[in-house]
């Protein structure tokens, strides 16, 4: 795959790969829920892909008998595609993303084990160190969840210990 471009003029080579996304975010397995990003404009929309499988360990625990995929994943699995979003901004790379917060959040369709989640994040205000994006997973053009993120990317934080959110 190749490097990444730090021109924000521009979108790096898509699709972008695990591999690739985990350049951008902090999380790792089992913890990383986004596949692949097949579309993105740096700062102002992203859509990634979920590709919901049933050896995930979630699944040994929610529902076994009928596994479901839990909702706080599914808005984890926004926030890291927002995380995309925002973090291949030259201003914010290498950053931290963490939430601030989830407002108008709706379930809306059961997500199962063979199912492709659609996530699809559009920035709604990117102003300094605050964010909020507008967050839609779908399956089959059937949305899923929807909600508003809000995000924070604290000044004195770089990526390395700790955990992040978005």
């Amino acid at each position: 795959m190749e490097e990444m471009t730090t021109d924000t003029s521009t979108s790096p080579t898509l699709p972008l790969e695990a591999a690739d996304i985990m350049r951008i975010l902090p999380h790792r397995y089992p913890f990383l829920l986004v596949d692949r990003i097949i579309e993105l404009e740096p700062g102002k929309r992203v859509v990634g892909i979920k590709q919901v499988t049933a050896n995930e360990p979630q699944f040994t625990g929610h529902f076994p008998d009928r596994p479901i995929m839990p909702g706080v994943l599914m808005v984890e699995a926004l926030a890291q595609t927002a995380g995309v979003a925002v973090m291949t901004l030259d201003e914010y790379r290498g950053k931290l993303g963490l939430f601030a917060g989830i407002d108008d959040c709706r379930f809306r369709r059961l997500v199962q084990p063979g199912d492709t989640l659609r996530l699809e994040v559009t920035v709604e205000k990117l102003r300094g160190m605050f964010g909020r994006v507008k967050a839609v997973a779908s399956v089959d053009g059937e949305i899923a969840v929807e909600a508003t993120l809000s995000i924070i990317i604290p000044r004195d934080q770089e990526m390395g210990g700790g955990s992040a959110d978005a």
